[in-house]
């Protein structure tokens, strides 16, 4: 087993899963909230044995058949009568007039249903159970997650301690030379699962957290909540079990993205991008092309960054806290003094540079490159390169030059019907369309 592979077990069996509700008070729900849910669900989807009906609120099947037992109590949910050939002899069950009306009534308050939500109160706890700064980072492992990328050993030295901390990191330098590559490297370097809430309760509102283009479940029949063999005796099935999750934001980033997001129509809310990224990694690459200034940007960040917690608000506007655990990797191609004041780059816990290559580093990536791709290396076009075309850009080299140049080349290849070489003058052919010339334009 590898370094890697080891750190990477060790990991994953580490977050303490949230255990599963054994009674109904333990759901820390109201019944009230929970009856309509169910009644809701039953509703929507049609549903009559109990095993579907577990299987769609996320409780194990007793709590289930208590909350169907207490509808049928009030008079809301009747026993059919009928026992299901397919469904191993379940009792089925249907709403009665009553269980409609209630239905109708609770729909029009709020039209979710589904999962039953988790308290905030108990999110936040199994948040500080599986908290990003648990991560202990080692330098094989960051190592392997960034395997693709030719790093010089200094930058490592400064990423290793910033992932391992949990806190915010500003990577700033150049364009093109793979601050958003670096980013993603760090993600993958994290390799460990966490339990996302399908979704959260707070004053009686819900809040949908869980989100399949964020969150990546883990790919077992035993984490689908429409699976007969769900493992509920495992973990709390109101949670999904995650990869740690990643939101990357760019220059499209706005304040109001950071707040909830209310449906008038549905009458319900949905998490905020930071919300769903807790446990994970947020990114905000492209720092300073967004509508909004970054300045302002990150003074909406400096609550969450200094306190670990966030501030979100209702319709109602009612204001409460949630959880705010998450790596903030912010990434800019300007100088952190043109685009931030000194308070705000104090609250930036590691400031990174990421700078161009070396002629030797440039080099390497040159040739893995090329050796990715099938073109051959020639000694002859290298030596044109980085003896005629870099001394007019005063020898800078950039990360994403020698995967540009290729990419040229081998256009220029197949266009003239040629294998794939070369030569000086594809080298002169391929930098021609990799600057703009500075000229005047005549409208």
């Amino acid at each position: 087993m590898t370094m890697h592979a080891a750190d990477a077990i060790e990991q994953i069996t580490a977050v303490q899963p949230p255990p599963p509700p054994r009674t109904l008070a333990e759901t820390g729900l109201s019944p009230v909230m929970m009856r309509d849910i169910l009644l809701k669900t039953m509703f929507r989807m049609n549903l009559e044995q109990a095993s579907e009906i577990a299987r769609m609120i996320c409780l194990p099947i007793p709590l289930t058949q208590e909350l169907i037992d207490l509808c049928r109590s009030q008079k809301l949910v009747e026993a059919t009568g009928t026992l299901h050939a397919t469904s191993g002899n379940e009792m089925g069950y249907q709403l009665a007039d009553a269980g409609k009306a209630r239905a109708l009534d609770a729909l029009s308050q709020s039209e979710y249903y589904g999962a039953m939500p988790i308290p905030l109160a108990d999110y936040a706890e199994q948040v500080k159970r599986q908290s990003i700064r648990n991560i202990k980072m080692s330098r094989t492992q960051l190592m392997s997650a960034m395997g693709h990328l030719i790093l010089p050993d200094s930058l490592i030295d400064h990423l290793g301690p910033a992932v391992g901390s949990g806190r915010s990191i500003l990577m700033y330098g150049p364009p093109g030379n793979g601050k958003s590559s670096i980013s993603n490297g760090i993600r993958d370097a994290l390799g460990d699962r966490i339990y996302v809430p399908r979704a959260v309760e707070y004053s009686g509102q819900v809040i949908t957290v869980y989100d399949p283009i964020v969150h990546t479940a883990v790919s077992s029949g035993e984490d689908n909540p429409l699976s007969l063999r769900r493992a509920s005796n495992r973990y709390d099935g109101r949670y999904v079990h995650c990869e740690r999750p990643t939101v990357i934001t760019g220059g499209e980033l706005s304040l109001d993205m950071l707040d909830l997001t209310y449906n008038p129509t549905a009458r319900t809310y949905t998490a905020p991008l930071q919300m769903k990224s807790t446990g994970g990694v947020f990114i905000v690459d492209d720092l300073g092309r967004q509508a909004e200034p970054p300045q302002k940007l990150i003074n909406r960040w400096i609550v969450p960054l200094e306190e670990s917690k966030d501030i979100l608000a209702l319709q109602s506007g009612e204001k409460f806290e949630v959880p705010f655990d998450t790596l903030v990797i912010f990434s800019t191609n300007f100088h952190p003094n043109e685009i931030f004041d000194k308070a705000a780059l104090r609250r930036i816990f590691f400031k990174i540079k990421i700078d161009g290559p070396c002629q030797e580093d440039f080099l390497k990536i040159f040739a893995l490159v090329a050796k990715k791709k099938g073109m051959p290396l020639d000694e002859d076009s290298l030596l044109h390169l980085l003896k005629a075309k870099y001394p007019t850009i005063d020898n800078i080299y950039a990360n994403y030059q020698p995967v540009f140049l290729i990419d040229q080349m081998m256009a220029i290849c197949e266009f003239e019907g040629l294998p794939y070489q070369m030569t000086p003058d594809l080298i002169d052919r391929a930098w021609a369309n990799m600057f703009v010339r500075d000229e005047k334009i005549t409208h």
